[in-house]
């Protein structure tokens, strides 16, 4: 099913994600949307909202601090990911991702994002994903370090 056809309501079935406020989530950014983002139907297609979450998420663990993609010790595997859509998100708009950690365990976290069209206040779109955290050379799991930890616990809501 397309996502467009959600703005009819069906966000709003018993069962069934509802959009959520700005409020629900700790740390935001800025994504712009490009014109190869858009699908026939006039809209960003589905699989461009997947690639916000983790581009969300990685750069903000990557300014932080908290993760060194390239070189560091630990690697975060995506092993888990959803997505609920709610309203149509179009080039050219500025989508701004919500983020906060719903849970975490010694070597996993899942990170929800909520996709907000510019000053919406609530989302268009919202999803998780789940990163365990493994070692570089052995790709076996592996205890979060300490300032990923420190930044986990800063977005993680109750």
């Amino acid at each position: 099913m397309k996502h467009d056809s959600l703005s009819s309501g069906a966000a709003t079935r018993p069962g069934r994600a509802a959009p959520e406020p700005r409020a629900s989530y700790r740390a935001f950014r800025r994504i712009p949307t490009r014109w190869m983002d858009n699908d026939m139907y006039g809209h960003v297609n589905n699989v461009v909202y997947y690639s916000w979450f983790d581009t969300a998420v990685n750069a903000l663990l990557i300014e932080r601090g908290a993760l060194d993609a390239g070189h560091g010790p630990v690697l975060g595997f995506v092993v888990e990911t959803q997505c609920n859509y709610f309203t149509p998100l179009a080039f050219p708009q500025t989508v701004e991702a919500g983020i906060r950690v719903a849970h975490a365990g010694s070597s996993s976290v899942r990170y929800e994002i909520g996709l907000f069209a510019e000053n919406a206040a609530v989302a268009a779109a919202q999803g998780h994903f789940v990163h365990v955290y493994v070692d570089r050379l052995t790709r076996r799991p592996t205890a979060l370090p300490a300032e990923l930890r420190r930044l986990v616990d800063e977005l993680r809501v109750s």
